[in-house]
């Protein structure tokens, strides 16, 4: 008896922590000038080719971390928020066309009851962002956040800078962004 509770609760703990997934939104901060080629590669790979550009990955993605290490100088990083997701997947979310994403769009071409409930499927697994690019594009294509930076691009963001790891503190850079 004690077997089955056991693989119970390994179940129940691997579907709270699905449930529980975190998504990294990634910011291309810097532009192309002097990219080292190796850091180039792995800007391309994360989809982030021009400045501004936005992508979420769930953080649990294998090779992410050593991916965001070797781009830190040119990146921001940090965990967003479920409200935030979808107001960027509203205002900034575009399907293959340039066709904007809406409620009907996603009911049409998913069959799920809209960006709420795409947003939570995000967040429980069920799908990932990057692997629906044939129905929506997984780079958003922000504006320079309202009031500019607030401090160097160039330094790391511990340091008083904007670049690497953030945190909760990207929602805030997000919505300047949107």
């Amino acid at each position: 008896m004690s077997a089955s509770k056991a693989v119970q609760s390994a179940r129940e703990e691997e579907s709270a922590k699905k449930q529980s997934r975190e998504l990294l939104a990634i910011i291309r901060i810097r532009g192309v000038v002097n990219v080292r080629p190796e850091v180039a590669t792995t800007l391309r790979l994360l989809r982030l080719a021009r400045k501004y550009h936005m992508t979420v990955y769930p953080a649990d993605r294998p090779g992410l971390k050593g991916m965001l290490h070797k781009a830190k100088d040119w990146i921001a990083w940090g965990e967003i928020d479920r409200e935030v997701l979808i107001e960027v997947l509203r205002r900034r979310g575009r399907a293959p066309g340039s066709i904007r994403i809406t409620d009907e769009y996603i009911r049409e071409k998913l069959g799920l009851g809209g960006v709420e409930e795409l947003v939570d499927k995000l967040y429980s697994g069920e799908l990932e962002l990057y692997k629906l690019e044939h129905v929506i594009k997984p780079v958003f294509r922000l504006a320079p956040p309202r009031g500019g930076f607030k401090k160097s691009i160039k330094r790391p963001f511990k340091d008083g800078g904007e670049l690497g790891y953030r945190g909760r503190e990207i929602n805030k850079l997000i919505l300047r962004m949107i």
